[in-house]
């Protein structure tokens, strides 16, 4: 029996989060890189101010200009929106489209300059991220069935640092003992461990998290034959991770004055990649607004191979969902039923969409904690086409 899907989540107020963060947030992050952009063309700070003002004003969302490498995409979801505007439209595609507006007006495809490069760059900067490394190293003297839980636990609250939210981000790394609304890390390691075969892990954010991601991906290939990173091809969501973030990152690795082990990390991932057992696979179908159940039959028959589907983030998890209001004790097997191969979805929540809670326990965190699907603070670790 299929399952009837709700509607996507809305930008016209009868969601109030999607609301406020394309009307507040969406145009601070728009600021944020017009001020960490100083010496961009002025045509370009006027084209920011443009995209800016048709936000705030609620106008209708102008097409791509010609020529553009994924214009006929984005036109035929325009065409399907075509009597709606930014803040009377479903909120995925908004955000994504907004992202991909920002790399028009910046002109990125022309320059390849990054627009949140140096908020990235601050990010690895910092010494939080690497202490974050150095304890995650610290779990190899664990056996394999212990350690790869705790770092999947690890990669989960890393996706607390995302630097396009600074409500989440504020929560840091340390997770109290009811932030883990439901772990299933225990499972998908042994199935894994029963089983071993290529892992594919949709990564989300650059900085902590994907330092953090990377320690996982270290230990994976302690007893996989392959793991396959799939990157966003172009930055997007502020600090979604890039082919050029992973490689920064693992020279970061290598570079780095901390102490051996972080730089043998740098220096076995390398390795990894020129064995052929590291794969850093970017596609254009990760900064679009499909769902998963609308993926390209390309992608599916990738992660169809795999033994294991790791996937990180609120994005990614709002693509499996719809980006819509399930009742949240529905079975997320149930809403992600049409995932090609095994999947751990590991996220913090950052939006309103949920499933797979048990039952009642959404209606107690309502009583707590209004702000619980968003602030950044609860956690999940959901398996689905798990045999």
């Amino acid at each position: 029996m299929n399952l009837q899907r709700p509607p996507p989540i809305r930008t016209d107020g009868s969601n109030r989060f999607a609301h406020h963060s394309m009307r507040v947030r969406i145009p601070n992050i728009l600021r944020d890189v017009q001020q960490r952009n100083p010496d961009y063309a002025p045509s370009i700070h006027g084209a920011l101010e443009q995209l800016r003002d048709e936000i705030l004003g609620d106008r209708p969302m102008e097409p791509l200009l010609l020529p553009a490498i994924d214009a006929s995409a984005w036109s035929r979801a325009l065409s399907d929106r075509e009597h709606e505007s930014w803040l009377h439209t479903d909120w995925f595609f908004a955000e994504t489209y907004f992202y991909r507006r920002v790399l028009q007006a910046t002109r990125f495809w022309e320059t390849g300059r990054d627009p949140y490069r140096s908020i990235k760059s601050d990010e690895l900067a910092d010494e939080a991220p690497w202490r974050a490394v150095e304890e995650a190293l610290a779990l190899r003297a664990r056996p394999l069935e212990e350690r790869l839980p705790a770092l999947c636990r690890a990669s989960l609250w890393g996706n607390r640092m995302d630097l396009s939210y600074t409500a989440s981000a504020a929560q840091g790394l340390a997770a109290g003992q009811d932030d883990l609304l439901v772990d299933d890390t225990e499972q998908a390691t042994s199935a894994l461990l029963a089983a071993p075969g290529d892992v594919h892990l949709l990564l989300d954010n650059a900085g902590t998290e994907l330092l953090l991601d990377l320690v996982l991906t270290d230990a994976l290939l302690d007893l996989v034959p392959r793991v396959l990173l799939h990157v966003k091809m172009v930055p997007t969501f502020v600090s979604d991770a890039t082919a050029a973030d992973v490689w920064n990152t693992l020279a970061a690795l290598e570079a780095t004055e901390r102490r051996g082990e972080v730089r043998a990390l740098g220096a076995r991932l390398c390795e990894a990649f020129h064995q052929g057992r590291l794969g850093i696979h970017p596609g254009l179908y990760w900064n679009s607004h499909r769902f998963f159940f609308d993926m390209p039959p390309l992608l599916r028959s990738c992660l169809a191979e795999a033994r294991l589907v790791i996937s990180k983030g609120d994005a990614n998890y709002r693509r499996f969902t719809g980006d819509a209001l399930w009742l949240p004790s529905t079975p997320f097997p149930r809403v992600a039923s049409f995932v090609p191969a095994p999947l751990l979805a590991l996220r913090t929540l950052k939006s309103d969409s949920i499933a797979g809670l048990p039952e009642g326990l959404a209606e107690r965190l309502d009583a707590q904690d209004p702000t619980w699907r968003h602030n950044g603070r609860r956690g999940v670790a959901l398996v689905a086409a798990m045999h």
